[in-house]
């Protein structure tokens, strides 16, 4: 593909990358199912929290214990900001793909270490010490994880088809964690409570090692992306050096697209966190439901998940992005505590509906989410950009589980998290006014993608009507200001 150097020059068939079948299906598949791993890795120990709160914080109460397990959750999110200025500079500069392979690696040893730890009974104080050491770990990959495999699947997808695409990315995150809780609650039932929490609770831990090798491999076997490659093709042509991705600069370039994508992981995160990590410990701490039951529930509300996820992206490339921003937020600004009476009417039924409207609100969220996030930043500071603002905002979404738990202690409340939920909503709505629309476009600086060359040929036809749609529209303010003027010259006596 042709590199252009000039950017008033005409878009030419040659500038518009045709990305083949099988390099994408690639490419999707070593991002989605190396973040279902990586998600499986992270979303484990929410399904396990009462569990580690016994065996790392015996000495406190059940409801300490949770907060204490979940606090050891939520302290990690702190270092995923540093991680996102590593991951961020190293994939600006070094590529996406080895960036993601590294990820991975390094998340799944963490998670490994974990079910290593011997208890507080064994070695008092060091076990969660060591513990919050590999959530610490944890955090710091994650800092480059998600984004990266965001950008992959952008980088890569056609214009007209990257929601769809970028979908499958969140149905890998969501399929992770729904392989952890099935393995939590097959591991519960057969071995029995005694059992999983002297070693039981291990197993999922140390099943990262052979996911995360399986991780590595399809994700070091796949190309870089035709975007990060068209930029470095690009620089080299024009003799020019990579860009300075300090945040200062980043936010002197890019300030709006910066606080629309903190405003919209923040009511995706939160929702995301809220109904996939502390609802189980909500269900059997608050509720008194059984760990498996609670943890049951959740499982059948995320293959519910998974089968809407594709549904949402595949829409979105047909009426856009923002429809389903404001839908999520809509919805969690109206619905929200209708849901959480329906979770605690004790009622079967009823809790099903309830957590299935607080699932297609975060659905309408997530499913749109690896396909905006990349169109608001240009490819040389794409990396740098996104792991700025998305982990920075995460520090505040990743505390949910832990400052929803303490609210509920501290106040009695059983409706604290809807409250909490109808906040989110608001933020939500403020993003979804501001944000750009970005379905069927190219990302901010790329050239156009598309699946075929029959495709390429309609997107430079599209092309050519969009400006001349513009120029129009131009001509034609032109001649209203003409009229204008010349009404204001002939008001005034001594203009002609």
């Amino acid at each position: 593909m042709a590199t252009r150097t000039a950017a008033r020059t005409p878009l030419e068939l040659s500038d518009i990358t045709v990305v083949e079948g099988k390099s994408l299906r690639k490419a999707i598949t070593a991002a989605a199912v190396g973040n279902g791993v990586e998600w499986f890795d992270f979303g484990v120990y929410g399904f396990v929290a009462y569990a580690l709160g016994k065996v790392f914080f015996p000495h406190a109460s059940p409801a300490l214990q949770t907060i204490a397990a979940l606090g050891t959750f939520s302290v990690p999110f702190l270092m995923r900001p540093l991680g996102g200025l590593f991951f961020g500079y190293i994939g600006d500069r070094l590529g996406r793909q080895r960036v993601l392979a590294f990820t991975i690696i390094l998340m799944s040893l963490s998670t490994f270490c974990i079910g290593l730890i011997p208890g507080y009974a064994t070695i008092g104080l060091w076990a969660p010490a060591l513990l919050l050491l590999c959530k610490l770990v944890q955090g710091f990959s994650v800092g480059g994880e998600y984004i990266g495999a965001s950008i992959f699947v952008a980088e890569y997808a056609p214009d007209r088809r990257r929601g769809f695409y970028g979908s499958w990315l969140d149905f890998g995150s969501i399929a992770g964690f729904l392989l952890g809780a099935g393995f939590v609650v097959l591991l519960q039932t057969a071995m029995g409570e005694a059992a999983f929490l002297e070693w039981g609770w291990r197993l999922p831990f140390l099943i990262a090692a052979p996911l995360g090798l399986i991780g590595f491999y399809l994700r070091h076997s796949v190309d870089e992306t035709p975007s990060f490659l068209q930029e470095q093709e690009r620089q080299a042509a024009e003799g020019t050096k990579a860009h300075s991705t300090s945040f200062r600069a980043i936010l002197s370039e890019c300030r709006s697209s910066l606080l629309v994508c903190i405003g919209m992981v923040i009511v995706t995160n939160i929702s995301y966190y809220m109904l996939l990590t502390y609802m189980p410990t909500y269900l059997s701490g608050s509720l008194g439901y059984s760990e498996g039951h609670g943890v049951l529930i959740i499982i059948l509300v995320m293959i519910g998940m998974l089968a809407v996820q594709p549904l949402i992206g595949w829409g979105s490339d047909r009426i856009g992005r923002k429809p389903f921003l404001f839908a999520g937020s809509i919805g969690l600004l109206l619905l929200s505590i209708p849901a959480y009476y329906m979770v605690g009417s004790g009622d079967t039924h009823r809790i099903f509906t309830g957590l299935l409207l607080l699932a297609l609100m975060l659905s309408c969220l997530i499913g749109t989410m690896a396909s905006t996030l990349p169109a608001l930043f240009p490819t040389r500071i794409r990396y740098s950009a996104l792991a700025c603002s998305f982990n920075l905002a995460v520090i505040v979404a990743g505390l949910t589980p832990t400052i929803v738990a303490w609210m509920v202690e501290t106040t009695q409340n059983l409706m604290m998290p809807a409250y909490y939920l109808m906040l989110t909503g608001v933020v939500g709505l403020i993003t979804a006014f501001n944000i750009p629309e970005t379905a069927c476009r190219p990302l901010r600086g790329d050239a156009p993608k598309a699946s075929s060359d029959d495709e390429a040929m309609q997107l430079l036809h599209e092309n050519f009507r969009s400006i001349e749609h513009r120029i129009l529209a131009i001509d034609l303010e032109i001649e209203r200001l003409t009229e204008r003027r010349q009404d204001l010259v002939l008001r005034h006596p001594d203009l002609d």
